[in-house]
């Protein structure tokens, strides 16, 4: 990119960091106590029920699940709102007028849809601990995992945000396709307690690898290799960088 790209990045990065820090209340502090209530109930209901792995309490297990499925679901959240709330207000043409690169618009979108995801797991991690203190045993997996699912979440938000034109298809875009995929992914149970045919259908959706890996960074065990975890994670997150980047260069649904 060059130096007016890189500004104009920087700076529609800190305006998108500014937009749902100022309302952080809602986009933070929600996200955290809802995921504090799933640990109340589901804890209280499967923690005598329930060892997924050896030596690790149900409650211990829900926790890295949780983590991850917030930052998934707020780094997704992030760059389709904003995108859309442009869209309705009509000063996305603004953005159009700059000479920002496409590019420079993913960095940015992205990015602040990165540090969403991040600051809201990381929220729910202190909280959630309190009720179980755990210490990473592979800490890397957790970094590298939580860093390429938020980033993949904030392409796939990009996408979804300049596919939708009103809050009612982002809405369902994210009902019918993000949440059901969230929690299909082991968050809350060991794909290995499923039947033969949905053990199958799990190992399909990318989401899995992604809460599968990142688990594997507090425990040390996982249901499937985390490097295995890790090239589907690359790859998904590859192809639909790749598709956000042609869609913001043909100007798909902005430019008209």
């Amino acid at each position: 990119m060059t130096t007016i790209s890189l500004t104009g990045a920087s700076t529609l990065f800190y305006k998108e960091v500014l937009r749902f820090w100022k309302v952080g209340f809602q986009t933070v502090g929600a996200p955290v106590l809802t995921a504090v209530l799933y640990l109340l109930i589901f804890g209280h209901v499967l923690e005598d029920r329930v060892q997924v792995y050896p030596g690790v309490r149900y409650i211990s297990f829900l926790i890295p699940g949780l983590v991850m499925m917030s930052v998934l679901q707020n780094a997704f959240a992030n760059s389709s709102s904003s995108l859309v709330q442009s869209k309705i207000t009509g000063n996305l043409v603004f953005l159009l007028v700059t000479p920002l690169s496409p590019a420079a618009w993913y960095a940015a979108y992205v990015g602040a849809s990165v540090v969403r995801g991040l600051v809201v797991g990381t929220g729910v991690l202190a909280v959630t601990l309190w009720f179980a203190p755990a210490v990473p045993v592979q800490p890397w997996w957790i970094v590298i995992f939580g860093l390429l699912g938020a980033a993949m979440m904030g392409s796939l938000g990009l996408i979804a945000g300049l596919w939708a034109e009103k809050f009612d298809q982002m809405a369902a875009f994210q009902n019918f396709i993000i949440v059901p995929m969230t929690f299909l992914s082991g968050v809350f149970y060991s794909v290995h307690s499923l039947p033969s045919f949905w053990q199958a259908t799990s190992h399909l959706n990318p989401f899995f690898y992604m809460i599968d890996g990142f688990r594997r960074g507090f425990f040390g065990v996982s249901d499937v290799s985390p490097l295995i975890s890790l090239a589907v994670v690359v790859i998904s997150f590859a192809v639909v960088a790749a598709i956000a980047l042609r869609l913001l260069h043909s100007g798909y649904k902005i430019r008209h």
